[in-house]
């Protein structure tokens, strides 16, 4: 048969193509990553060259100067855009609305609520036409005015996803306020911004840019617990909820005080953050909240109060920057630093340690464990290197550590393996392939990072999770000794007989993938 089987003459309906309009009434191209039937599932290069041609290339240059790429292309954990999304979700009277594929927004509803959001994330569904014709931006505005209720909301984040990104949905022509409800539009596409951790960072600046010139324009709230009677430092980064406490301790015999943790839980603790006396860039990758407080005046200091030496080098440079007396500094480090010392040689850690991970907090890690008697040979993080990160990064590379920023899963698992850690921790596919290997692993995000890190309270808060997990290596081998071969390659799976292979399959497979690799790189050399 050489016709398509057909039921009615539906097939023979002339597709009516809408004329697309850019500012204004102006015609505008077709988006390349619709005009080829292409949609999210598009390459990353095909989606940014959609983007730049849609109007986005001002943001995509900015993105590409804050969040640095390194040898990998895109993002190798979960959506970047959940990193923004979980920072509205925490935020008090702020409502959040996506604009995306409908699996995209399936994908990141699922994992907010599974991650314990408790709140409704908005959708606005698109289709070629809508897309295409400029209707989807108007669908967006009618939500966002649908949505702007003071009683409810100080704000209403809407988010861009890859697709409207990569076609030029201008959320930056929405109205920057509605009945008194802030509007802060931002675009999070995967092939622009590499990580979970960075997209918080597109939200938290977006948020603090609004703040500030809010400010510069007159009076503001203050917060709910009012104003400090002492100067305070501003935390950058999300941490243990523990940790801004013990902060908060440190710095009163300094004179000093905590103030707000950026990204924040309501609207007016940004106004209190902006107003402070230095920042502490707890974690170094806030790129676009770093220049927020840059342009507020506000000295930031990096590193953090971990271990002996991050806590007394960290006072140290508080005390710089508020332009404190030296025996002032002093005083509060002998008050902590003895205590610090103590508590980490109660608490040792003696075995050889992988370390990688995608939060931003890994060399603080790092350091928390050298310093308990972990052996640290390797240490990757999947952000991007800053001025802010120089001092952890210093300090690591003196105690003999390689330190790969923007590591890709590739270079944390061939670290691991090539170094058959006592223990690996890392992400979740660095875990499980330790596991093969009966090695160890600890996932970072859930059994590492959720655990107090600064300060007296840091000190030996990871030895009894580490030391337990060291001690499981002999389980570990014999369960792999009796597992050997089973659930591996083609035999994967319960089978009742011998599998039916066929590595002719893969063999064509793969000259068809070799045959487009050369393609490529010959339309390179034109």
């Amino acid at each position: 048969m050489t016709e398509e089987v057909t039921y009615d003459t539906a097939h023979r309906a002339q597709v009516i193509e809408g004329t697309p309009r850019g500012q204004g009434n102006a015609p505008q191209a077709v988006d390349p990553a619709l005009g080829d039937g292409m949609g999210c599932h598009a390459g990353a290069g095909e989606m940014e060259t959609a983007a730049r041609s849609a109007g986005k290339s001002e943001i995509l240059d900015q993105y590409a100067k804050d969040y640095p790429q390194g040898p990998h292309d895109k993002p190798q954990s979960m959506c970047p855009a959940f990193g923004s999304l979980r920072v509205g979700l925490r935020m008090r009277r702020v409502a959040t609305v996506l604009s995306g594929s409908a699996c995209c927004v399936y994908g990141l509803t699922f994992v907010s609520h599974f991650y314990g959001a408790r709140r409704s994330v908005g959708y606005v569904p698109f289709s070629s036409e809508t897309l295409v014709t400029g209707k989807l931006f108007e669908d967006i505005r009618e939500a966002v005015h649908e949505l702007a209720d003071p009683d409810r909301y100080d704000a209403i984040v809407v988010t861009n996803l890859c697709v409207p990104t990569a076609s030029g949905v201008p959320l930056r022509l929405l109205p920057d306020e509605i009945n008194g409800v802030r509007i802060v539009g931002i675009d999070v596409p995967g092939f622009g911004v590499p990580t979970h951790a960075e997209a918080k960072d597109v939200l938290a600046g977006a948020m603090l840019n609004y703040a500030r010139k809010e400010i510069m324009a007159g009076p503001v709230a203050a917060p709910e617990g009012g104003l400090s009677d002492r100067p305070t430092v501003t935390l950058l980064g999300e941490m243990f909820p523990a940790d801004p406490i013990v902060i908060g301790k440190l710095l009163d015999p300094l004179g000093l005080a905590c103030g707000p943790v950026v990204p924040c839980r309501e609207w007016r603790e940004l106004y209190a953050a902006l107003d402070c006396g230095a920042v502490a860039a707890i974690h170094p990758f806030y790129t676009a909240a770093m220049r927020e407080f840059d342009a507020a005046g506000r000295p930031i200091v990096g590193s953090a109060p971990v271990g002996h030496d991050g806590t007394a080098a960290w006072l140290a440079n508080i005390g710089d920057a508020f332009g404190l007396p030296a025996d002032k500094v002093a005083a509060a480090q002998n008050m902590f630093l003895p205590a610090i010392k103590g508590a980490l040689a109660g608490a040792p850690i003696n075995g050889t340690i992988t370390l990688s991970g995608y939060e931003g907090s890994e060399l603080l890690v790092a350091r928390l464990l050298i310093e308990s008697g972990a052996n640290i040979p390797y240490v990757g993080t999947a952000c991007a290197k800053t001025k802010q990160s120089e001092a952890d990064r210093d300090w690591l590379e003196s105690k003999g550590v390689k330190v790969k920023f923007r590591a890709s899963l590739e270079d944390d698992c061939a670290a691991m393996e090539a170094i058959r850690p006592d223990l690996a921790i890392g992400t979740t596919p660095v875990v499980q392939k330790a596991k093969e290997l009966a090695i160890p692993g600890l996932y970072f995000t859930n059994l590492i990072s959720a655990r107090p890190l600064m300060g007296p309270a840091g000190a030996g808060s990871l030895a009894q999770v580490v030391n337990s997990a060291i001690a499981n290596k002999g389980r570990m081998a014999s369960m792999r000794e009796f597992f050997e071969g089973v659930g591996e390659g083609d035999t994967a799976g319960v089978w009742e007989g011998n599998p039916n292979l066929h590595p002719e399959f893969r063999e064509a497979h793969q000259k068809k993938l070799d045959k487009k690799r050369r393609a490529e790189k010959a339309e390179e050399m034109i």
